[in-house]
């Protein structure tokens, strides 16, 4: 005795019985009536929902000839029959692609498709099931004849993947109309449902077609088939246990009574839960499922979202009754680290479901109630509310005045300090609630003030003169923290030696060549008036707090680390340097010819010399110098000697190219020429 499945004898026949995908039905029918039918179409959805289907109903409104006015085929004719059941048909073709994928099924079928249908008025239609499991060659093979068809040819493509079709033939998509299906929302499959099961001579509730309809996850062939496992269990009407039970759901009893355990904070409990689940039976698989969209409800049902869709009507008091007991901030929590569980499917993949599912519950159980930020300020009294009192955990967990372990305490009663020490504090603006864990609260209610703590004084530049902190008051029963200056600096002696160069810094020189010139590059050539002059002054300049300029009238003489200074500020700022003039200012020789005069020598054949021994320029780089020196200075200006030419020429060597870095390096840079001078350095690779 054969029997038909609920699934294929309630396929629909016409396009006003397909439920949830009225875009395309509606589409189709249209194209119909009026006539305008496209030559390839591409069908892309979930499994389910209706892709074959509507191919079908397409396939038999073309060649019905009980045809309607608005485009509905009879359904009941030999046409519509052999084509509705899948049976053999001259001019509908259905093919599974996933069987049929080579490039040579490919052209098998590109030559069928030239022959003419069967009838002047009927259409040859091709139905590609599974279209996604082609190869590249096999679409490339259809490309031409989806182009330019024959004529009353059409093709039907029908994929759950449309991705896979894009990466291997993009071509197509621009040859098809595509059409996507939707998802079968919960309760249309329930209605459909219910439908089946009038047919059927079966009544039954909400409690038994919603579990199915939430098990069959948004397909209609899926719902069917779950429906026709349940009738074939059951004698007459199921009920929602031997739905459960054939399924393996977990109902929503057991749902509030775990949620009873985590708000009780009973992690003990954990473990005699989980062993009843599985000593029912119960597949931990299917438990996950249950809980994230038991969560989900709660969540609904604290922000009084409206009813919950997949918990019964009779167990909505409960459930609300649950969800009060729980913030909302830490239900979001917990749907997240849910959500986190299965992210990369290792739960599914993990032999030890139930170890991950006992760890997973029992973060619940230890989870810490959130606390508002406001609450907060408000327990430890330094604002929030004005009435000084806190308002317990706003979204609904446990209130702060709880004591607990871990919990946020009102604190107790101490006595004030004086009012002679203590000094009255402007009111703290308070940020807006945001959750913040007792942990964090607990470390605060222990901090001292920071009034008591180490004041530092506003920045120079932001301000107007303060008045002086107020004297802080006293701290009861807490530890006074004494700060200490660092210690001074202490002087390095003279026979210290700078540290070797890393190994990776280069190798050392152990070229015969002279050794690098010294690094100052200012000439005394007259003596001078008060001490004799130190020709290598190489001591770091003072502090600028300790090193006044001395005044117009006694500025006192000049010296090379003066000179050398004030010269490289000078280039380095461009003050009074003429443009395009510091290029050959750079390498000058500067030499003084007395007290408070400087010749500067220029490269020979510089094309400056005479731009700068103009009056003008003159009494620039004059004020620029005495604005950095002190006082004023007479500058003149000369050629230097060009350097003298080497045996081998102007050959560049290493040696030669590590001096002239050295020297460029300390140009400028009295503290480096004088740790060059003092310690002997050399320059490295």
């Amino acid at each position: 005795m054969s029997r038909t499945a609920l699934a294929r004898r309630y396929r629909p026949r016409q396009f006003s019985e397909v439920a949830t995908q009225e875009h395309v039905s509606e589409t189709l029918r249209s194209a119909v009536q009026r006539d305008r039918v496209a030559h390839a179409y591409l069908f892309c959805g979930p499994r389910g929902v209706g892709k074959t289907t509507l191919a079908r109903v397409l396939a038999m409104a073309l060649n019905c000839p009980d045809r309607t006015a608005e485009g509905e085929p009879c359904g009941v004719c030999d046409s519509c029959e052999r084509i509705w059941a899948g049976r053999t048909s001259l001019d509908v073709v259905e093919i599974d692609a996933a069987s049929n994928r080579s490039v040579d099924d490919a052209r098998e079928l590109r030559e069928r498709a030239m022959y003419a249908p069967s009838e002047e008025d009927r259409f040859k239609v091709y139905i590609i099931d599974e279209a996604h499991m082609l190869t590249r060659e096999a679409w490339n093979a259809l490309l031409k004849i989806l182009e330019e068809p024959p004529a009353r040819v059409i093709f039907v493509f029908a994929t759950t993947e449309p991705q896979k079709i894009q990466q291997l033939a993009a071509p197509i998509l621009s040859r098809c109309q595509r059409f996507d299906f939707h998802r079968i929302s919960t309760p249309d499959l329930v209605a459909r449902l219910r439908t089946v099961l009038g047919h059927e001579g079966i009544t039954v509730g909400d409690e038994v077609l919603v579990p199915i309809a939430q098990k069959a996850d948004g397909g209609m062939r899926d719902g069917l088939s779950l429906l026709d496992q349940v009738l074939s269990f059951t004698e007459g009407a199921p009920t929602a246990d031997d739905v459960r039970r054939i399924l393996g759901l977990v109902g929503s009893e057991v749902f509030l009574e775990l949620f009873a355990i985590i708000a009780d904070r009973r992690p003990a409990d954990v473990f005699r839960f989980v062993g009843r689940l599985l000593e029912q039976g119960y597949d931990l698989s299917e438990f996950y499922r249950g809980l994230a969209d038991f969560l989900r409800s709660l969540l609904i049902a604290r922000l009084d979202g409206g009813d919950p869709e997949g918990v019964p009507a009779h167990l909505h008091p409960a459930l609300r009754e649950c969800a009060s007991r729980f913030a909302p901030g830490d239900l979001l929590r917990m749907l997240a680290q849910v959500a986190e569980l299965d992210a990369d499917g290792r739960f599914r993949k993990s032999g030890e479901q139930r170890i991950l599912i006992e760890l997973l519950l029992l973060r619940f159980a230890y989870l810490e109630s959130t606390v508002s930020l406001e609450d907060v300020l408000a327990a430890l009294g330094g604002g929030g509310r004005g009435d000084g009192q806190s308002r317990g955990n706003s979204g609904g967990g446990r209130p702060a005045s709880e004591s607990p372990a871990g919990r946020l305490t009102e604190p107790s009663a101490s006595p004030s300090p004086p009012a002679a020490t203590s000094a009255p504090r402007e009111p703290t603006p308070v940020a807006p609630a945001e959750p913040v864990s007792p942990v964090v609260a607990a470390a605060v209610v222990a901090a001292p003030d920071p009034a008591q703590q180490l004041v530092v004084p506003p920045r120079a530049e932001t301000a107007a003169p303060a008045a002086p902190p107020p004297t802080p008051a006293p701290i009861v029963d807490a530890p006074v923290r004494k700060i200490e200056a660092p210690p001074a600096m202490v002087p390095r002696p003279e026979s210290f030696r700078a540290p070797e160069p890393p190994a990776d810094f280069g190798p050392p020189s152990f070229d015969d060549a002279p050794p690098p010139p010294e690094p100052d590059d200012v000439i005394v050539d007259a003596p001078r008036s008060r001490e004799p002059y130190a020709p290598r002054d190489f001591a770091p300049p003072p502090p600028p707090d300790e090193r006044a300029p001395a005044a117009d009238g006694d500025a006192g003489d000049l010296d090379g680390a003066r000179v050398r200074r004030a010269w490289a500020s000078l280039l380095q700022d461009g003050d009074g340097v003429p443009r395009g003039a510091s290029l050959f200012l750079k390498p000058a020789k500067l030499v003084l010819t007395g007290p408070r005069a400087l010749r500067v020598d220029l490269p020979p054949n510089a094309p400056v010399v005479e731009q700068l021994s103009t009056p003008v320029a003159k009494r620039a780089l004059e004020d620029a110098l005495a604005r950095r020196l002190g006082g004023p200075v007479t500058v003149s200006f000369g050629v230097g000697e060009a350097p003298a030419q080497q045996a081998g020429g102007n050959r560049i060597t290493a040696e030669s190219a590590r001096r002239d870095r050295l020297q460029r390096l300390t140009e400028g840079e009295p503290v480096l020429a004088a740790a060059v001078q003092a310690w002997d350095l050399e320059l490295l690779d």
